[in-house]
């Protein structure tokens, strides 16, 4: 393994997450851990990246209005975890929430316009950039292309969402307005590669998570994981691509195998020892000092 590792993408699954979901008889369902106070769901964690070497990992309040949880995660463990919240812009409160929980320590916006309907140019989530851009060391993370919800498809929970919304190129003039501001797009643009290759081209802002297991790549007949590594590096660079994951419960925990697939995927595209450092740790530590 490389010899320091930071994942950009765990999702803080906390017990107001699933008092979304159905509460405890959802966690039954799945045959998941409670997941207990906040406090608790922390030293899980951190016991979790100390198992594998992990040297820090953002956590992800993952329903909106839960960022206390991650807030009081961050409290318990300042030096291992960086925290990201989701927002729905469409509600009235949303930049006064979001507000709330970066000045409790949070660091980065989670927008998700295809669960939400609101575009990432529309004036309610321009909104939360123009927050973002007022307190520096903020960043927006932006889910494009194909969402999936794993554990409200588990729970058989009906999910109303419209990927057109996700399109990677409407963040292009957001990102020039703020150029300042690290934008975050997961999944490699999840199955619009070459919408977030274009994007990240023309945004030097802009970055890459690797997280999940990138199953997009079916949508692009022939495409491998170590081509989209060796294409990504050739457009954006390695100093912007973050390692992540998409770790979420327990008692499954952090997912090495996602790590040693995209490893072994750099390893056969030949990606130096230095290039490797900056994607597993040193890109991270820079954005999230």
């Amino acid at each position: 393994m490389t010899a320091t590792i930071n994942d950009a993408h765990c999702h803080f699954f906390s017990t107001t997450f699933f008092g979304a979901l159905g509460g405890e008889a959802a966690v039954a369902k799945l045959g998941w851990e409670a997941p207990g106070a906040p406090e608790a769901l922390a030293d899980r964690w951190a016991a979790e990246l100390d198992r594998h070497h992990l040297s820090r990992a953002a956590l992800v309040a993952s329903v909106p209005g839960d960022a206390a949880s991650v807030s009081a995660a961050i409290a318990r463990h300042p030096r291992r975890f960086v925290g990201f919240f989701m927002v729905d812009p469409a509600r009235a409160d949303a930049a006064s929430q979001a507000a709330v929980a970066l000045e409790s320590g949070l660091r980065t916006i989670c927008l998700f316009p295809a669960m939400h309907h609101v575009p990432v140019h529309d004036e309610r989530a321009l909104a939360l950039f123009d927050l973002a851009a007022s307190k520096p060391g903020t960043a927006v993370f932006v889910h494009c292309g194909v969402l999936s919800v794993g554990v409200r498809k588990k729970l058989g929970l009906p999910s109303a969402f419209d990927i057109r919304y996700g399109n990677p190129l409407d963040l292009h003039a957001v990102a020039l307005r703020y150029p300042q501001v690290p934008i975050i797009i997961p999944h490699f643009g999840a199955g619009l590669f070459r919408e977030a290759l274009m994007v990240g081209d023309l945004c030097p802002n802009i970055l890459f998570d690797t997280s999940s297991s990138n199953g997009w790549i079916k949508y692009h007949p022939g495409l491998t994981l170590a081509a989209v590594f060796r294409q990504a590096l050739e457009v954006v660079g390695p100093d912007r691509l973050l390692f992540g994951s998409d770790s979420s419960f327990f008692p499954r925990g952090w997912v090495k195998e996602v790590y040693e697939r995209q490893a072994a995927a750099l390893n056969e595209i030949g990606a130096s020892a230095e290039v490797r450092e900056k994607i597993f740790s040193a890109n991270f530590a820079r954005t999230f000092p």
